[in-house]
């Protein structure tokens, strides 16, 4: 193999595991610090920058971080990475003078942006400040998109998100709301330099088996319920509910029914418990709440009398699989099931709805309806209109979504100022080194079996009587610190210099994971295959150094290292030091621009 480039900035991208999970590529460990060292106001502002909603993420992320994250090399739970960020947002001070202002004259470019989802929100928090003009449009009255249609207020309490949306919204950002878009062809038509879709899935899937109309009264589409309920229009339901699906929307819609007069909830799904999309935690919670979950379980008919619901006919079903591994749901031969009810939720899934986008203006459709889109650039087959969000590869979570709008932000920006919309900047990794005496270092590296803390939740007898009160507490900063304590530093790389290295192998004796290797080079399947430990992660690098004086090469695997420093620490000569990456995305403006049109 050839020696390690630690220049390129992907190398150590990759190693801080829990930002590279991260779509958005929130700096974890940097910010994890810093709540340890209570600058909180310090912490959130490093989350707005890259994932712009922290409070609302904090509580609601999908947390794609979190197995990510190297704590599970030591044991088996995550650092509570979501929940540490919601502690920056409940921890900070005034942040207002710290956030971009607005331009003081703009640049001549309009920009509209179809919905007023995270988004969409995104992409005009990125813009606003270098002098574009842009323009949201909204068929609801307030901004926020799903995060205020579809989360429950006892997840996400109304404050803190009209606080994150009026951060953008304050930014001078013309606001259509109450005005829905009905003609893509129409609002091309209106001299928009560029045009963003952040629409979302707005449709949810219904299920038209027998009885469905007859008994159409009672049953209602999960997230139409879960909006209606949101804005005030339904605050009440039936004492016996059933929620049909295994998402998280399926989640939400049995948890709300049980604060609007439910007591009797069941949550029924086609598949297995552990097949379920929704979030372990949100299953748990559920759970907590006295809702079981049924699984194999495929309904066939709505029962009825009268013209009123009486319940669901289920059929059982059972798992097969086949020589691929791929699996059928196959009838278990076993009686039908009746479930008694006085409403149903059906959240099965959700769909895009492009109604409103002529097919004969160069946007081009998969097979799918599903507008084709570049996965780098968000660039639709029309040149200067964007997707982003669900409306762009179908419903995934908030910070999916916060990482669209910056990759469109940056294409618009580009596209504005005659660059190719594909050339796009790589991010900006720096190099600190944390000695500061020959064995101590500017950080903690001790490591320990540390089990996650769990977070506050309020009594379940007074939780489920108010459907906008907050179920989560959160973090206090005491059980914050200690919770950041956890956290391994994967952000400290072990850089090695091969001129000081005697090969006394004591880093190798010393590492507590056997993550390092004096051996003879090969190719990578044969240096995975000549390890102190096993190398089972293929999707993590190896570290190779130069040869060494006796031909040998210094090999470590990525995927096992903890970041202790114990081979620094070791380390007679010095060869091996411990450095902070500092890895930060770059995002429209100046910086992502060449130098000529910069």
């Amino acid at each position: 193999m050839q020696p390690t480039d630690i220049r390129d900035p992907r190398y150590f991208h990759k190693v801080v595991d829990c930002q590279w999970a991260c779509p958005a590529h929130t700096p974890v460990p940097e910010y994890i610090r810093l709540i340890a060292a209570c600058r909180f106001t310090d912490a959130y502002m490093i989350n707005w920058e890259s994932n712009v909603f922290p409070g609302i993420l904090g509580r609601t992320c999908d947390r794609p971080c979190e197995p990510a994250c190297r704590r599970g090399r030591v044991e088996k739970e995550p650092v509570a990475i979501c929940r540490l960020k919601r502690v920056a947002a409940d921890y900070k001070d005034d942040v207002r003078s710290r956030l971009p202002k607005k331009a003081a004259k703009t640049n001549g470019k309009r920009v509209a942006l179809v919905g007023a989802g995270p988004a969409s929100l995104t992409v005009a928090r990125d813009l606003l400040p270098l002098g574009y003009e842009v323009v949201c449009f909204d068929g609801d009255p307030q901004g926020g998109g799903m995060m205020r249609t579809q989360i429950p207020k006892f997840r996400l309490p109304e404050t803190v998100l009209d606080e994150e949306v009026n951060y953008i919204l304050d930014l001078g950002l013309e606001t259509r709301f109450g005005q829905r878009i009905d003609s893509m062809k129409a609002l091309l038509g209106q001299g928009f330099d560029a045009i963003f879709v952040g629409s979302g899935a707005p449709r949810g899937r219904n299920l038209e088996i027998p009885g469905r109309q007859e008994a159409a009264a009672n049953i209602h589409i999960g997230i139409d319920w879960l909006s209606s309920v949101s804005f005030g229009h339904i605050n009440r339901i039936g004492r016996r509910v059933i929620v049909l699906g295994g998402g998280n929307t399926a989640m939400d819609c049995c948890r709300t029914s049980r604060r609007l007069g439910g007591d009797d909830v069941k949550v029924v799904v086609r598949s297995g418990f552990e097949e379920m999309k929704a979030s372990p935690w949100e299953k748990e919670d559920a759970m907590h709440e006295d809702i079981p979950i049924f699984n194999f379980l495929v309904p066939k008919e709505f029962t009825h009398k009268g013209g009123k619901l009486t319940g669901i006919v289920f059929e059982k079903v059972k798992a097969e699989y086949d020589a691929k591994g791929r699996r059928n749901l196959v009838p278990a031969g076993e009686p039908p099931v009746h479930m008694e009810c006085d409403d149903v939720l059906v959240a099965v899934g959700q769909e895009n709805a492009f109604p409103w986008i002529e097919r004969d203006i160069g946007i081009e459709f998969d097979k799918w309806n599903m507008p084709v889109v570049d996965q780098a650039t968000m660039a639709s087959t029309l040149p200067h209109v964007f997707f982003g969000g669900d409306a762009a590869f179908g419903p995934k979570n908030i910070i999916w979504a916060v990482a669209h709008g910056h990759d469109a932000a940056i294409s618009i920006d580009k596209l504005c100022h005659g660059e190719p919309v594909g050339d796009r900047p790589p991010p900006m990794v720096n190099l600190f080194s944390q000695k500061m005496g020959i064995h101590e270092w500017s950080y903690d590296n001790d490591i320990s079996n540390d089990l996650r803390f769990k977070v506050p939740h309020r009594p379940k007898e007074i939780a489920l009587k108010d459907v906008r009160l907050e179920v989560e507490l959160g973090f206090d900063d005491k059980l914050a610190f200690e919770e950041a304590q956890r956290c391994l530093n994967c952000d400290v790389q072990t850089v090695f210099e091969r001129n000081l290295c005697i090969e006394c192998d004591a880093c190798a004796d010393i590492c507590p994971v056997d993550c390092i290797t004096f051996t003879h080079n090969g190719t990578e399947a044969d240096l995975r295959s000549r390890l102190n430990a096993p190398s089972k992660n293929l999707t993590q690098d190896l570290y190779v150094s130069d040869a060494l004086k006796t031909s040998r090469v210094l090999v470590k695997d990525e995927d096992l290292c903890l970041h202790c420093g114990l081979c620094a620490e070791r380390c007679p000569t010095g060869a091996w030091d411990m450095q902070k990456s500092l890895i930060q995305m770059v995002h429209a403006g100046h910086e992502c621009r060449s130098r000529s049109s910069a």
